[in-house]
């Protein structure tokens, strides 16, 4: 590659890096074509990319960003995978991956600055998508006013109940 191609190509990276939301490094070596198509296509389908990297580009486009902390695993053959909205969908993408290719390694990732070793990555891909997550939390919040209005009324048809007992007391 010519020099002025690789300085394009790290000043790209770097701004796909700081519009990622995670980034996720694996080895792919002994992965094939049709194996590494089907990967792009599954990391697409959650809305992150795949890119086989030189390391040695990776970093310098990694300088000064959350994927900087990676730096330690940039050794030997290695992908990246950018998350740009859900990162619990990509990390589950190339986890059910991982399981059905034993090439695919993965080395390691961050999240908002944070450092993720594989088990990491395993747990977080345990994990249901953002938009359950929101969706529990929404009808959890919604719980807590009904069940408040329910109380309310069990306390009104208690009083009713009481009053109905004493009315029914004094006409006898």
């Amino acid at each position: 590659m010519e020099r002025a191609k690789k300085i394009e190509f790290v000043a790209d990276m770097k701004e796909r890096l700081e519009r990622s939301e995670g980034t996720f490094l694996v080895d792919y070596q002994g992965l094939n074509v049709e194996a590494m198509t089907k990967l792009r296509r599954e990391l697409r389908e959650a809305e992150a990319e795949f890119f086989v990297v030189k390391n040695r580009l990776l970093k310098r486009a990694a300088d000064g960003t959350a994927t900087a902390l990676l730096e330690d695993y940039m050794v030997g053959p290695s992908a990246l995978t950018l998350a740009y909205k859900d990162v619990a969908a990509s990390a589950k993408a190339l986890v059910g991956f991982a399981k059905d290719h034993e090439q695919l390694k993965i080395k390691a990732g961050q999240i908002a600055g944070k450092l993720l070793d594989p088990e990491a990555i395993k747990k977080l891909a345990e994990l249901p998508s953002k938009d359950v997550l929101l969706a529990q939390a929404l009808g959890a919040l919604q719980a807590v006013p009904g069940s408040f209005v329910r109380v309310l009324n069990a306390v009104l048809v208690s009083l009713l109940n009481v009053l109905k007992a004493i009315e029914n007391q004094k006409e006898e």
